[in-house]
């Protein structure tokens, strides 16, 4: 498996071999070559001038946005709660996550929670919403059916 992070052709186009790259492809490409990634453990502040730095050609907007999508996922979030310490790219450990990174983390995931639950509600709403009126739909026709016979 290649697993080189190299930037599309000279002219702009991705070749016809080669999908286009995407955040969440750079993201896997990540997590297969650094612990820190793979094991989801909490990031050092700046590792995105430790992944330049060993990978100078790697895409700048791609790698932010793999950097987003990691850092927000509940999995990552999770582990940013308990966590103690940061870790560099080879999995070593950095500096310590401190208590606002942790309150962060928790309260990025209540929210989330709590949107999800509203979310949850208003469908479970919409959905009885729709029920009750399809019901007293029902009843009507067969009122009118009742009534207008003679």
């Amino acid at each position: 498996m290649n697993t080189s992070l190299t930037p599309p052709p000279a002219d702009g186009q991705p070749s016809a071999a080669a999908p286009a790259p995407s955040a969440r492809s750079l993201l896997k490409q990540l997590q297969q070559q650094y612990p820190a990634f793979r094991d989801c453990l909490p990031l050092a502040i700046g590792i995105d001038k430790q992944l330049l730095a060993v990978q100078p050609d790697i895409d700048r907007k791609l790698m932010r946005a793999a950097l987003g999508i990691h850092t927000g996922s509940q999995r990552y979030l999770r582990a940013m709660e308990k966590a103690t310490v940061r870790y560099n790219l080879d999995g070593s450990a950095g500096a310590e996550v401190t208590d606002v990174h942790r309150k962060h983390a928790k309260d990025t995931l209540q929210e989330r929670f709590r949107k999800e639950a509203e979310r949850k509600k208003a469908e479970r709403d919409a959905a009885a919403a729709e029920e009750s009126a399809r019901r007293r739909q029902e009843k009507l026709e067969q009122l009118t059916a009742k009534f207008s016979r003679k």
